[in-house]
């Protein structure tokens, strides 16, 4: 190791005295640190709580992969937990919070609540992301297999954009297939009517306007947002209802079936509370007056971290009031509620649908890490690129999707 240090020793000494030497001297040292890099896994989140809680201040890690969303998620569904950390020397790099789980048949390490994530882009610190340029992608691959060896046989980090608000994801070295499923984003300006100028904005109030008159003609109607934790929970019991009997009148399987789940959603809302921040999970609707009087019409879940917003689910009751399109008029309410909030980005989340694209400038390519652990693992990668490939080649033909959508339906019933 001395015969190796020394030369760089050497060369910093003798450029120091210019700006080109300090830059050079940087990069030098950065390349060093990149050599330090180890990785261990753990399988308890309490362990690494202080340097978790350091590194979820950063706002553009995702508040998915933050610890008290990790930690509703593990206590209600108690898979095994696999938490990467890394490490450059014996400062925390990063963490990548994991459980085990079968996907597509195989034992697969994915991250923490992954089929209820928007956006995913684990936790690194700014010295890592520096240091993560003169990293080798064989040596970083391989650190991870050594560390999770036995473990698993296929490593699968879904839904990370490969760049996330000009910051460039370290995860992008490895292997990687682009997922099936975009995001959609409305950047938030000082109000709401400068938000609307990047859409067509005298379609956009016009729509509001005609859904107000259909609304007022019912009755009228409360915008509900927040409340007390009970409220709260109500909200959130009764669009588990309300997705249930669009899921089944669609032919489709409901994601929020399980208890589990119920209960880790339930716990988000509790982090809002006990933090006092939407971190956690806030409720919100549009809820009748007049004959039809507290029915909701339609309900969504957003959540906060810095200065971004994101929808992490919605539903609408179509037997009330559908001619008023009550989840768009949702949407424009939580929009414009967001002004002046020191919010710069409402997040519509994944998946292509027509309304997000017509309220969303912005669209995001997501990206899926897949790397095999064991040779059973890399059987596990080829299915998963097959598999996203496809889904990608049907979603980006209309014709074939409304088919593929048709003969879902057909064999859910």
């Amino acid at each position: 190791m001395q015969a190796q240090t020394l030369p760089v020793q050497d060369r910093a000494h003798h450029s120091t005295e210019s700006d080109g030497g300090i830059s050079e001297l940087r990069a030098l040292n950065t390349e060093l640190a990149a050599t330090e890099l180890d990785i261990t896994v753990l399988d308890n989140l309490a362990a690494l709580e202080a340097s978790w809680r350091e590194l979820d201040r950063d706002n553009l890690n995702s508040l998915h992969q933050s610890i008290d969303w990790c930690m509703s998620w593990a206590k209600a569904h108690a898979n095994p937990l696999s938490i990467l950390c890394g490490k450059l020397g014996a400062e925390t790099a990063f963490i990548l919070p994991v459980e085990i789980n079968r996907f597509h048949g195989f034992s697969t390490a994915r991250f923490i609540g992954a089929d209820h994530s928007n956006i995913n882009t684990g936790l690194f610190t700014q010295r890592f992301i520096e240091v993560a340029g003169n990293l080798e992608p064989k040596k970083f691959a391989a650190l991870l297999r050594r560390a999770l060896a036995g473990r698993a046989d296929l490593l699968l980090l879904q839904n990370i954009p490969l760049e996330w608000r000009g910051r460039r994801n370290p995860l992008a070295l490895l292997p990687m297939v682009q997922n099936q499923n975009h995001a959609y984003q409305l950047p938030l300006f000082e109000n709401m009517e400068a938000t609307l100028q990047q859409l067509n904005a005298k379609g956009r109030r016009k729509k509001f306007r005609t859904q107000l008159r259909r609304l007022e003609a019912l009755g009228g109607f409360d915008y509900v947002a927040g409340g007390t934790a009970d409220e709260q929970h109500r909200l959130l019991d009764r669009f588990f209802t309300q997705k249930s009997e669009r899921f089944q009148a669609l032919g489709l399987p409901d994601v929020f079936a399980d208890q589990a789940t119920k209960t880790f959603l339930h716990g988000a809302i509790d982090i809002r509370e006990r933090e006092n921040s939407m971190v956690g999970l806030e409720m919100h609707a549009i809820r009748l007056k007049g004959e039809r009087d507290g029915h909701l019409a339609a309900i969504a879940g957003i959540s906060r971290k810095g200065d971004h917003v994101i929808c992490q689910f919605s539903a609408i009751d179509e037997s009330v009031a559908a001619e008023a399109s009550p989840g768009e008029f949702l949407f424009w309410q939580m929009i414009a509620g967001q002004h002046g909030k020191g919010v710069s980005l409402f997040d519509f989340g994944l998946g292509d649908q027509g309304y997000k694209r017509s309220w969303a400038p912005v669209e995001t390519e997501h990206y899926d890490l897949v790397l095999p652990l064991s040779l059973r693992g890399s059987v596990g990668g080829v299915v998963h690129r097959a598999i996203t490939r496809g889904k990608a080649f049907i979603k980006s033909h209309a014709k074939i999707y409304r088919i593929a959508q048709r003969i879902r339906r057909a064999i859910s019933v």
